[in-house]
C-alpha cells in the first residue's frame, strides 16, 4: 500500500526538522484542527498545517480558514507543490491570499527547508 502524499511530507518534515518536537494530530471530533503540534528548544508551540499540492488553487477547508483566523501568531501553512522537497512555509496571516492566489502568494516566510528550519527553531 503506497502511503499519502500528505504522510510522505510528514516523514520529509520529521527528517528535515529533527530538533522540533512534533506531534501529528488526527482529530475529527474538532474540523480545522491543524495536522502538526510541534514543540522547539525555545519552549515555543506552533501549528502547522500540511498542504501538498498538484495545481496553482491550495484546498482549504472553511474550518481551517477559521483556525487561520481565530490562531494569527504561531500557526503555518506549510506547502508543497507536488514534491516535499521544494516547500513554502506561510504564517497564518496569508491564508487570504493563499485562497486568491494559491500556490503564487508572494511573501513567503521560508522557500526551502534550510530557510524553514530557522524560522521554525527561531520562535
Amino acid at each position: 500500500m503506497s502511503q499519502r502524499p500528505e504522510s510522505k511530507f510528514y516523514q520529509k518534515l520529521k527528517q528535515e526538522l529533527p530538533e522540533l518536537i512534533l506531534t501529528r494530530l488526527e482529530n475529527w471530533a474538532v474540523l480545522g484542527t491543524p495536522d502538526i503540534l510541534a514543540y522547539n528548544k525555545n519552549n515555543k508551540f506552533c501549528t502547522i498545517e500540511l498542504k501538498v499540492v498538484r495545481s496553482k488553487k491550495i484546498s482549504i477547508s472553511p474550518h481551517q480558514i477559521a483556525f487561520a483566523v481565530q490562531h494569527p501568531i504561531n500557526h503555518f501553512f506549510l506547502i508543497a507543490v507536488g514534491s516535499p522537497r521544494s516547500p513554502k512555509l506561510y504564517g497564518a496571516n496569508a491564508i487570504h491570499d493563499l485562497l486568491s492566489l494559491g500556490i503564487e502568494t508572494p511573501n513567503a516566510l521560508a522557500c526551502d527547508w534550510n530557510d524553514i528550519r530557522l524560522c521554525l527553531y527561531g520562535l
